[in-house]
């Protein structure tokens, strides 16, 4: 029996009424709101046959956590596991792929902004490290607008040997660092190519450093130091997806 998990908002949970409205169990909703947004969604949640049931503020506040703004909606569904284990990514190394590693994002927020981009720019799988990573919480299904229900996730014990075992099935492996001396622009990413993101202020660890074929740094001509790391992510996501696009025409 599929594990139950909770959708909040009107980006998560129209998500999932479009990929499989039929996992969803129940959709609360604050009588207090009536505006169009609201009513759209209820038309579509009655016309798909989603049972939905009234909720005041205070108990959909209660179904969620503090930090994240459920909007007047919360479902339950089930949990659609997309989850990928490394050993089944290996097997599907192909000429064009593309990957996004995370080198510890903690922020659930800046992970599903990530998975967001991630799914966007048609990447094959996410890997984030066992330890000091966010998963995929609520706060991170809202960020991610239903890219986590798209974009397999592996989870790995030791990134830095994760990294050696791409390397050496002929993924390129280019880490995302300020002080790097080449740019995004300086890589060929029309083969099998994975981009490594750190976090914000520590950046990539040093091991994790050292173990990338070489590191890459977004030109920033403004007063600006770094970008937030889903910003950066959709940057260099986007560069490859640029420069595959362009080897097709």
């Amino acid at each position: 029996m599929a594990k139950s998990m909770i959708l909040a908002g009107f980006h998560a949970v129209g998500a999932r009424l479009r990929k499989d409205p039929d996992s969803i169990h129940c959709v609360y909703v604050d009588p207090a709101r009536r505006d169009k947004r609201m009513m759209q969604m209820r038309d579509e949640l009655k016309e798909l046959g989603v049972r939905v049931m009234q909720a005041s503020h205070e108990r959909l506040n209660g179904m969620v956590s503090r930090d994240i703004p459920h909007q007047g909606i919360v479902a339950m569904a089930d949990n659609l596991d997309v989850a990928l284990s490394f050993d089944e990514l290996m097997n599907n190394i192909r000429p064009d792929t593309l990957l996004l590693i995370l080198d510890g994002i903690t922020d659930p927020r800046n992970f599903g902004a990530c998975l967001r981009s991630a799914d966007a720019a048609g990447v094959q799988a996410v890997i984030i490290p066992k330890d000091r990573s966010a998963s995929v919480t609520p706060a991170a299904a809202k960020a991610a607008a239903g890219a986590s229900e798209t974009v397999p996730v592996v989870t790995v014990t030791n990134l830095a040997a994760a990294i050696v075992e791409l390397r050496d099935a002929g993924v390129t492996v280019v880490g995302a660092a300020g002080e790097a001396t080449k740019t995004i622009y300086d890589f060929d990413q029309t083969g099998a190519f994975a981009w490594v993101m750190g976090a914000e202020g520590p950046g990539l660890r040093q091991l994790t450093r050292k173990r990338c074929d070489d590191l890459a740094k977004i030109p920033l001509t403004g007063s600006v130091e770094s970008l937030n790391v889903s910003v950066a992510t959709g940057i260099c996501l986007f560069e490859s997806v640029r420069q595959r696009y362009n080897n097709k025409k």
